[in-house]
């Protein structure tokens, strides 16, 4: 167990017993709430829901934890980290959280957002001469490549940025007009390529033309990073600095990095692909220019959109002081109204799938509410490695199941479920009359 973390002895809400961890207290001018209990039997179902997918090898370990009120529920590891040494899965182990990063990064610009430093509808050129005068993809001819642009209607603004809203997209996983342009370009993703700088990667990036009008459509892709290298220049750091001293630090996170000091480096996770016959795990290699062991590197290219890797513990913290409205262990870092403003609708009639989308978070809509598992306005994301988290202020929950496998065919409905397990297995809190 971490030692950061007061733990205690929560007499067998779950079976074989259970631990109590204290994340936070709960936030202040809060509704008082009875505490969330999960009985034995309730928590069977996540018990037989990882043992199930981690037995029948779907996916080769799992790591779960919920929380209430800061007090952490359910805390357990399942399955293998490496299925060729059959070492067991720690509760502690560290995982690639890729994505989750996006929302680490958008706390960083909030923090300078609450200090005066930007505005949220300033053109992001103001600050990164590269992206002025964008343009816009008109016609892209496929052998080679080329490509034709129109003049963009207005500026890349810093809400675009954090909405998935500027045009921008990624490599790899983008349009195949993105990828392509942005392979010429050499653009990285932000994982596994641990060469290069978030400056000139950047620079690079503002040159090449946008997928579509700034504003009019939800397109997944590099905003982050830019917001990363935003950062940089408005902290005049390098990100990881400034993640360090203002977020992690702060918040007792010690075991997250881009790039893992060599004592932390053994709890590292096997990362698995699926063999192409028949879906089973199997390690994955080096491949494409992308190593698995690039957490191990001595990198200097620090991704705000996909750089990190993480302990499931330390990202509980994060997202335990998002719901105390910006505050953890008596430390504040975003105003309560600056959680709000990041944690509902940002996109208007635009959708992100079903959802809405806020200053880096997906957000449950009334009319998907409960459907998932999730009460309206609860705000979750991932990383494409298998990892997950959501948050859910009516019931205060925070929630994260993590894997290590991509693809990951054979256990794409892991999360819902889990979602729907946590569901059924908490006792949902009732604000207690006249207190």
């Amino acid at each position: 167990m971490i030692n950061r973390i007061t733990l205690g002895l929560l007499s067998y809400l779950v079976c074989g017993g259970a631990f109590a961890q204290t994340l936070a207290p709960a936030a202040p001018k809060q509704p008082k709430v009875r505490t969330l209990t999960v009985s034995p039997k309730k928590a069977a179902g996540l018990d037989n829901l990882l043992r199930e997918y981690t037995a029948a090898n779907r996916v080769p370990g799992a790591v779960a934890l919920v929380a209430q009120n800061g007090k952490v529920i359910y805390r357990k590891a399942f399955g293998l980290d490496d299925l060729g040494t059959k070492t067991a899965l720690r509760p502690d182990a560290i995982f690639r959280i890729a994505s989750q990063t996006k929302a680490v990064t958008s706390v960083g610009v909030m923090l300078l957002y609450d200090e005066g430093k930007l505005q949220l509808d300033d053109p992001i050129s103001k600050y990164l001469p590269a992206f002025r005068n964008p343009k816009v993809l008109a016609t892209f001819n496929e052998k080679d490549s080329t490509y034709t642009t129109v003049p963009a209607k207005s500026e890349i603004t810093i809400r675009q940025l954090l909405t998935h809203t500027s045009g921008i997209s990624y490599p790899v996983i983008g349009s195949k007009e993105a990828c392509a342009i942005y392979a010429k370009a050499h653009i990285p993703s932000g994982i596994g390529t641990p060469g290069d700088t978030l400056a000139a990667a950047m620079n690079r990036l503002g040159a090449l033309p946008l997928m579509h009008q700034p504003g009019e459509q939800f397109t997944y892709g590099l905003s982050i990073d830019v917001l990363g290298r935003l950062i940089e220049v408005l902290a005049k750091q390098p990100l990881d600095q400034f993640f360090r001293t203002r977020v992690f630090e702060p918040l007792g996170m010690r075991d997250t990095y881009f790039y893992l000091p060599a004592a932390k480096q053994a709890r590292l996770v096997e990362l698995y692909i699926e063999d192409g016959a028949n879906k089973t795990p199997v390690k994955m290699r080096p491949q494409n220019g992308m190593t698995p062991d690039y957490p191990k590197a001595a990198g200097t290219y620090f991704s705000g959109g996909a750089g990190l890797s993480s302990t499931i513990d330390d990202y509980a913290v994060f997202l335990q002081m998002l719901l105390n409205e910006g505050e953890y262990n008596g430390r504040r870092l975003l105003k309560p109204a600056t959680v709000h403003l990041m944690t509902t609708n940002q996109i208007g009639a635009l959708d992100q799938g079903q959802n809405k989308f806020g200053l880096g978070f997906s957000i449950t809509p009334a009319k998907w509410a409960d459907k998932g598992g999730l009460s309206e306005g609860s705000y979750e994301w991932g990383g494409i490695f298998g990892t997950t988290y959501w948050v859910d202020p009516k019931l205060k929950i925070v929630a994260l199941l993590y894997t290590q496998k991509f693809p990951n065919t054979t256990a794409e409905d892991l999360a819902g479920k889990f979602k729907q397990q946590v569901r059924q297995a908490v006792v949902p809190p009732t604000a207690e009359s006249g207190k």
